[in-house]
């Protein structure tokens, strides 16, 4: 039998819909609904689709949208100046800085400025320090998604050995952060692991977020891993076109895994629906925080 295809897509379906419950719920106790506030410097292409479907997923839950693009050439100081607005912008619960920033800004900088009951991304040094300790936090929506499409197929991860691909802040450091909170064991592999490919067929439960095309195949994988794919590449076709795969080869390993997430469709779809779930979060932290 092959792998389970796991459906992030339908999956986002199920958490717009606890999303919206939780806004009408707000809306009837509090008298608001969120609002968030994204701020794009420059047309990236990609950051441009990406800003484009979070202001049409907010719209279609109720969440006010606050949309803020601003010219390439923008100064870094006129950047931390509207952070510093949106923080006291009553209005705005949830604060967003689409990445990456142009050359000429620090990304550090930018996610200092933002308040970090506002931090909708999980990136300010105060929410990474306390999901680290294990404390409650806002975390980045992107593991939020990877652990939530693994517990469609794992009743328990306790116990379970974790294999994180990948060691970036953005994914690879709080999914592993994560994982040891469901009580997995958990490695953290990366470009300077000896033997990766021994070390991912360890795994019970494999991410792979590098943004090297299809590098992880059926052979690296253990019988039975539920593998969750967060790479993006759109990679040319012999017919002059493209296409977007994953980090993880995916005809190869459907014979070896359980469970797997096509790309697209399986963690793509849910980052953008975490997003709305930690935008209603923070809304909800501040009218509860005293």
């Amino acid at each position: 039998m092959g792998a389970r295809v796991i459906d992030g897509t339908a999956e986002a379906s199920v958490v717009r819909e606890e999303v919206l419950a939780g806004i009408t719920l707000m809306e009837r106790e509090h008298g608001s609904v969120p609002g968030l506030a994204v701020i794009l410097v420059g047309a990236d292409p990609a950051s441009e689709i990406y800003v484009r479907l979070k202001a049409r997923r907010a719209k279609e839950l109720g969440i006010r949208s606050f949309e803020y693009r601003l010219p390439a050439e923008t100064p870094e100081a006129e950047v931390l100046t509207l952070l510093r607005e949106l923080n006291e912008h009553d209005d705005v619960d949830a604060i967003l800085v689409q990445l990456p920033l142009p050359a000429h800004i620090s990304s550090e900088r930018v996610l200092r400025e933002i308040d970090p009951v506002k931090d909708v991304d999980g990136f300010h040094p105060q929410n990474v320090g306390l999901l680290g300790v294990g404390l409650p936090a806002l975390v980045p929506c992107t593991p939020l998604g990877c652990i939530r499409l693994i517990k469609m197929v794992r009743d328990s991860l306790r116990g379970l050995e974790a294999v994180v691909v990948g060691r970036s802040a953005i994914v690879g450091r709080p999914v592993a952060q994560l994982l040891l909170m469901e009580n997995c064991t958990v490695t953290i592999a990366h470009s300077a692991t000896n033997n990766l490919p021994l070390v991912c067929r360890r795994a019970d439960v494999l991410v792979v977020a590098v943004g090297k095309p299809e590098l992880v195949t059926g052979s690296w994988l253990k019988p039975g891993v539920t593998v969750i794919d967060v790479g993006i590449n759109r990679v040319a076709t012999a017919e002059g076109s493209s296409r977007l795969v994953g980090d993880v080869d995916l005809a190869s390993a459907l014979s070896v895994a359980g469970a797997i997430t096509p790309v697209p469709g399986g963690v793509g779809p849910m980052t953008v629906a975490m997003l709305m779930a930690n935008t209603l979060r923070c809304a909800l932290l501040r009218r509860t925080s005293v």
